[in-house]
């Protein structure tokens, strides 16, 4: 299909290509035929001619070396960063992926994911503790969302993986998580050990730069104190607490006062000493 023009000049392509920039999460085939619809009445554009368009985004893209691409995820399509440069982008992943979720959510999410639907008390029951805490910040991540209720007595909620969590770990449905069996293989592999080691060498070494410049910032201002202290003496220094701050103006200026006074006796006294005997007439 041609590259369709609109009025102004605009070209189908680069509404496609705006519709998924702007979509907070992948956007259907039928979602963009029917937004284009709106505006366009008479294009009678449908939903198999969207996947050629983005073809030709994608074979744009390629063409001017650009790191991102249009993937279809979720049931949608969305903007994602090439493939290539994973080595790149593998480390920042793996930690800004465990900084975003504890250790106690990604194993309530992974037995939501396997075990879906599921309830509170299943989930618990696996678990071992109470998981109603972190069910709820799930919900909140928008990773799980409520499938319905259990017929069974008290009715307990259900719950699922949503289409973000499709999203979040760049799959089309729950049959591409990897198997348990898979799982094993995966955290047996030589190169996951050796990175994983690498990763809490560079944590522990992180932590102990920070504990030795704790300490030796600790030692400077004890240091620092102890030899303040030292040279304070106790008998000239008034305890100020006592006094308010008028009370200090006063007694400053009062001995400033007393200080000229014995300043001036103490010339008087000097000059008497040192005047020159009179001659005797």
């Amino acid at each position: 299909m041609n590259d369709y023009e609109f009025v102004d000049g605009t070209r189908l392509s680069a509404v496609i290509e705006s519709l998924i920039f702007t979509s907070p999460e992948p956007i259907t085939p039928e979602r963009i035929c029917e937004i284009i619809a709106k505006g366009e009445e008479n294009l009678g554009l449908e939903t198999d001619a969207i996947e050629p368009f983005v073809d030709k985004l994608n074979q744009r893209y390629e063409e001017n070396g650009l790191a991102f691409e249009i993937a279809f995820v979720g049931g949608g399509f969305t903007f994602a960063t090439k493939k290539r440069y994973e080595p790149w982008l593998s480390i920042f992943q793996h930690e800004n992926a465990y900084r975003k979720l504890s250790q106690s959510a990604i194993e309530t999410l992974a037995i939501v994911a396997y075990k879906q639907p599921v309830t509170k008390p299943e989930v618990d029951d696996i678990r071992g503790v109470d998981s109603g805490y972190i069910l709820r910040q799930l919900l909140e991540k928008v990773l799980i969302e409520v499938s319905g209720r259990l017929d069974a007595p008290g009715k307990p909620l259900l719950y699922r993986t949503s289409k973000y969590f499709l999203k979040h770990f760049g799959i089309n449905s729950i049959d591409e998580l990897p198997k348990p069996r898979e799982i094993e293989e995966i955290l047996k592999d030589d190169d996951m050990a050796e990175h994983r080691q690498f990763l809490f060498d560079r944590q522990l070494e992180l932590k102990d730069l920070q504990e030795k410049a704790e300490d030796e910032d600790a030692v400077e201002t004890a240091v620092s104190l102890i030899d303040a202290v030292e040279h304070i003496d106790e008998e000239e220094v008034p305890d100020l607490e006592e006094f308010t701050a008028e009370e200090l103006i006063l007694d400053d200026e009062e001995s400033a006062d007393e200080e000229e006074a014995e300043e001036n006796e103490f010339e008087q006294e000097d000059f008497i000493e040192n005047e020159p005997e009179k001659e005797e007439e």
